[in-house]
């Protein structure tokens, strides 16, 4: 028997506006408990909510480069639920008039393009956060700073097939988030956040399966492990005979299982009715269009003309542009005339694993685009080889100092003058005149102990081109 997967993702962005939704409390992070409130996102009696001009710009600058159909008079909701850190018992959002509908965005997966469709994106306001005690602890605290922080929520269409594909356009979401400046997309702080909706139908079969959603996902790797968990618990329920239940489900990231949490609602359970304290969101036209002249070059731009500018793969480009700060460190660096392929293998791979192993963004490496240059540049022009641009590298992570500095005061330039290569040669081979007697036999491998031995005397500091260009001449007598 087999099953398709059908999955949706409803994404969360947490706005990167100063102040909120409704009020002109700040949205920091970090601020002690309850310190970023006022009477309105406390939900006191007699408040009027005000919509923040710049959560309405955000949502269209999403929505255009989304593909979507921007509403000119959209409107808010009440979304009626009770919960500790909801101190109104209701959410201000959106429901039958969303300011973006019908959007799309093409992802790539396994070199295959697929096109996933946008049902809606739309405002509403960020819930509190619940803090439970530990051990003898046993009461909840409700921290209510993130109590009407903006959100965009993004609701795909139910085009999902696969985990990879949820994962590749969870990732394509996050890039233009955060391009565009709507949000930071900072997932451990829960920034941007993903409920997964999956369900399992009969291959070939038109009507859906019953769905679970598994909430506030917040990382690529927890959506695809969710996702692939879910999938095989909803199998085996199939197979075994049972009803798979709608719920609401949450991940454990350490046993790499969801579990129950609640039933899940419906749209009718909210009850939601538009809200009386706030008056349609009519904009223009012209003033969507103004936005729209004001988009940055977006992703899937930016990577075709990586490959079309600097000859790069598609799959390398695609590493590039998925996070903004490294692609334009990238083109900081190649505009020093510096070979692009050899930029993007320091950039991602020797600046990734140290980003990897710090957990720190580019620009907080203290390495300087010139620097990088600088020491691409030392090697292409031979004077030190990878090798020693590798230790040259480190030097720079410690220090910040140009790579010409630190070659010149730990004597690193590679010997590239034949002359005292060549007198070094003469007596490696004069002092191995068994592997010489090998060489003229045949077993011309054995060049390699040479090469070795000439490294290990000039401390990886001689040429190995010419280093083995010399050697063929000298043995070949």
């Amino acid at each position: 028997m087999e099953f398709e997967p059908v999955i949706g993702l409803e994404i969360h962005a947490q706005m990167a506006t100063q102040s909120k939704i409704f009020c002109n409390c700040s949205t920091e992070f970090g601020k002690p408990p309850n310190a970023n409130t006022c009477p309105v996102c406390l939900g006191l009696p007699g408040v009027l909510p005000v919509l923040n001009k710049q959560v309405l710009e955000f949502a269209v600058r999403l929505g255009l480069a989304t593909n979507c159909t921007i509403r000119l008079d959209s409107q808010f909701a009440r979304k009626n639920y009770f919960y500790p850190d909801l101190p109104k018992a209701y959410q201000i959002s959106q429901f039958d008039r969303p300011i973006c509908e019908n959007g799309w965005l093409n992802v790539d997966v396994n070199g295959q393009t697929k096109k996933i469709g946008i049902t809606r994106i739309h405002m509403e306001e960020d819930a509190g956060k619940l803090i439970h005690g530990d051990g003898d602890d046993d009461c909840s605290y409700v921290d209510l700073n993130r109590a009407g922080v903006p959100l965009l929520e993004i609701v795909s269409e139910p085009d999902i097939r696969t985990p990879e594909e949820a994962k590749a356009y969870m990732e394509k979401i996050h890039s233009i988030v955060c391009y565009l400046g709507v949000s930071d997309g900072d997932m451990e702080k829960g920034n941007l956040r993903c409920d997964a909706n999956v369900s399992l139908r009969l291959a070939g079969q038109e009507e859906f399966g019953t769905r679970t959603e598994t909430k506030n996902l917040n990382s690529f790797r927890f959506i695809q492990q969710a996702i692939v968990y879910e999938i095989a618990r909803q199998k085996e329920e199939l197979l075994d005979g049972h009803e798979i239940v709608q719920e609401t489900r949450l991940w454990d990231s350490d046993k790499k299982i969801t579990y129950s949490m609640r039933s899940k609602e419906e749209a009718h359970d909210y009850r939601y009715f538009p809200d009386p304290d706030l008056p349609v969101a009519h904009i223009t036209q012209g003033w969507v269009d103004s936005i729209a002249e004001t988009l940055p070059e977006l992703p899937d731009a930016k990577r075709q003309r990586f490959i079309n500018q600097y000859g790069l793969r598609l799959e390398d480009a695609s590493v590039l542009v998925a996070e903004q700060s490294i692609a334009d460190y990238y083109e900081d660096v190649a505009a020093h005339q510096v070979n692009p392929k050899t930029v993007y293998n320091w950039v991602i791979m020797e600046m990734g694993r140290v980003m990897n192993e710090t957990r720190k963004r580019i620009g907080e490496l203290g390495i300087s685009t010139n620097h990088l240059a600088e020491l691409i540049g030392l090697i292409e022009d031979n004077s030190i080889s990878g090798k020693i641009a590798k230790a040259v590298f480190e030097e720079m992570l410690k220090n910040n100092q140009s790579p010409h500095v630190i070659v010149e005061a730990k004597g690193l330039k590679q010997i590239s003058d034949e002359g005292a290569l060549g007198q070094q040669i003469d007596e490696i081979l004069e002092s191995n005149p068994a592997q010489v007697e090998q060489y003229r036999a045949g077993k011309t491998k054995v060049i390699g102990f040479f090469v070795g031995q000439i490294m290990k005397a000039t401390k990886g500091q001689a040429h190995p081109q010419i280093v083995n260009q010399l050697l063929k001449q000298k043995l070949d007598l």
